[in-house]
């Protein structure tokens, strides 16, 4: 079964967007068997150009429901779905933010149709969702209204479906939801742990540990163990009879804790997960203009770099938001290496340091200020998340640079005693995965709040 949906938004800075329309048929593989659309009142402005793209403005939305009235029908109507959409990455990512703002877990596969296309469909000039169509004959209405785009993607897909003869669409969506019987004694395990965030450790007959793992819902990560039936899985099936865990509400902590962990115990399973995370550091150097430049290089533990990476993708895209961010130089930052003013220049978003128009002592304070806020080098913070309930906040503490460990404590106790929160802190090695893990979160996700140890008074 799957949710095919498309949504309209307010535009604006990533992950600070809202819905002001969203569409979802619910698709069977022949036909639609329901349906779902409606406008969705954002509470926040509109982007002009959006408004002019859609047609969709404040007015019209002053009396739609907010999201979270919609919220319940959008979760049973994707229930045991997979979501598919014409950039499936970008809508998904929207409907899990507006889940997240709720508090709410939601979690779905998703099918890319631009992704299909480009495979089952090559030789178009363009995929996007108008002109793929127009291309293949597909009749569109209300383009750029969720409704029509959704409906489209629908026709779209079921000429996919037919286009794919070794049906890989369709073994991958039965894999999703098996419907074979687990094993009793892996049906109780399952029963025994709670959808919550947090470490996972499972364990043979001789009580040793043979996996580790982190999820944001365990209960949810350990049916996918149990019922996935590649090699790895199926061999975890025979050999585990228990399953503990570690609540730690913050997804950070899961990580951090995952990352220690398995380098400590080295699970028999775990092997792939014991090598190095990260692949890509950003590393700083002064040009003969005096200008700062930023280089992404190799990792290298031997050099000190700003921040790490998983790959040259994701660095490339971190750079690119940066550059724009703080209004830097393209040619700086390695995005370009024209010899002349970069693009930036040409529509007013460098300050002209790729022609030394801009002084180096002014250009770089901007730099400066990238580089304390992704690198915390000889920096001494806290790291404020979610804790396990409620009245609980998790801490992860740096001290000089070097990531300490980590902790819980109540909102009823107030951070006020560097040496009591140090007695708090659980020791964590300090090693360069750790450092990637953090660096890489808090570019991509918001915690709570980091403050400066400075602000702690010692006893």
């Amino acid at each position: 079964m799957y949710a095919i949906i498309d949504i309209e938004t307010t535009g604006g800075k990533y992950n600070e967007e809202g819905i002001t329309e969203i569409a979802i048929y619910r698709f069977d593989g022949h036909q639609v068997v329901d349906q779902f659309i409606s406008l969705v009142n954002p509470e926040r402005p509109i982007q002009a150009f959006v408004v002019n793209l859609t047609g969709i403005n404040n007015d019209m939305l002053r009396n739609a429901p907010k999201f979270y009235e919609v919220a319940k029908r959008i979760v049973e109507i994707t229930e045991g779905c997979i979501i598919v959409a014409h950039n499936a990455q970008f809508d998904y990512r929207i409907l899990s933010l507006e889940f997240e703002r709720l508090g709410y877990p939601f979690d779905r596969m998703t099918l890319c149709t631009v992704a299909l296309s480009q495979e089952l469909l090559p030789g178009h000039t363009s995929y996007s969702l108008g002109k793929l169509a127009k291309a293949l004959g597909i009749p569109v209405t209300d383009r750029h209204r969720a409704s029509g785009d959704a409906l489209a993607t629908v026709k779209l897909f079921k000429m996919l479906l037919t286009k794919d003869t070794e049906k890989k669409i369709i073994q991958a969506s039965v894999r999703a939801f098996p419907k074979k019987n687990m094993d009793k004694k892996l049906k109780d395990i399952i029963a025994e742990v709670p959808s919550v965030c947090g470490v996972y450790y499972m364990h043979n007959v001789n009580g040793t540990i043979i996996y580790i793992g982190k999820s944001k819902n365990i209960k949810k990560r350990l049916t996918q163990h149990f019922t996935s039936d590649n090699r790895k899985s199926k061999k975890i099936q025979e050999d585990i009879v228990a399953v503990t865990y570690e609540e730690t509400g913050s997804e950070l902590v899961a990580l951090l804790k995952e990352n220690e962990e398995i380098k400590r115990n080295k699970p028999i399973f775990n092997r792939a997960l014991r090598r190095t995370k990260y692949k890509i550091q950003l590393t700083q150097y002064i040009d003969e203009q005096g200008y700062i430049n930023f280089k992404t290089e190799k990792a290298d533990g031997r050099k000190k770099g700003i921040t790490t990476y998983s790959s040259l993708a994701s660095a490339k895209s971190h750079l690119e938001r940066i550059t724009d961010t703080y209004m830097l130089c393209q040619n700086k930052t390695g995005l370009t290496s024209s010899k002349g003013n970069c693009f930036g220049y040409s529509i007013k978003k460098c300050e002209g340091a790729c022609i030394n128009e801009e002084a180096p002592e002014v250009y770089n304070e901007r730099a400066k200020s990238f580089i304390k806020k992704y690198s915390y080098d000889n920096r001494s913070m806290l790291i404020i998340d979610k804790g396990r309930d409620v009245d609980e906040r998790s801490v992860i503490f740096i001290e000089d640079g070097v990531f300490q460990g980590i902790g819980f404590y109540n909102l009823n106790f107030q951070l006020n005693n560097i040496d009591i929160l140090k007695s708090i802190i659980t020791k964590m090695d300090n090693n360069r995965d750790a450092q990637h893990i953090i660096q890489s979160y808090l570019r991509s996700k918001k915690v709570y709040k980091v403050i400066p140890l400075s602000d702690i008074p010692s006893s």
